[in-house]
């Protein structure tokens, strides 16, 4: 069985809005060099999720892990992106399973992350 990772934001019309994205993108690359990895958006930006996992597909990965990058569980998590997967589920079958996984936001390890930058931030005050 082989993994991938597909990363899912939102997106949005300005292309800077999706820098931290890109960024953890590369670091998950640096760290993971033989991940098969992509990242896609709900709207606005490319690619979008059915182009993005059609690529996973094509490099072989027959699981794919589906992380959305939002801070909760909104009505895009919730309404939005399970018609998605249905769709691929459809289109792939057996072939391929979708695992979407907790929005960053509700993992606690994201949640511990921004608590301390949060405080960090006292620590950078004149």
């Amino acid at each position: 069985m082989t993994d991938g990772l597909l990363l899912f934001a939102h997106g949005a019309r300005d292309p800077a809005w999706a820098r931290p994205f890109e960024q953890v993108a590369a670091r998950i690359a640096a760290e993971r060099p033989g991940l098969p990895w992509t990242l896609a958006f709900l709207e606005f930006m490319q690619p979008e999720l059915e182009a993005a996992a059609h690529g996973l597909a094509a490099r072989g990965c027959t699981r794919i892990h589906i992380v959305p990058m939002f801070l909760g569980t909104g009505g895009h998590v919730r309404k939005d992106i399970p018609p998605l997967i249905a769709n691929l589920q459809a289109h792939y079958g057996t072939q391929i399973e979708w695992i979407l996984h907790p929005p960053l936001g509700d993992q606690s390890r994201v949640q511990e992350a921004m608590a301390a930058a949060s405080l960090a931030c006292l620590e950078n005050m004149p």
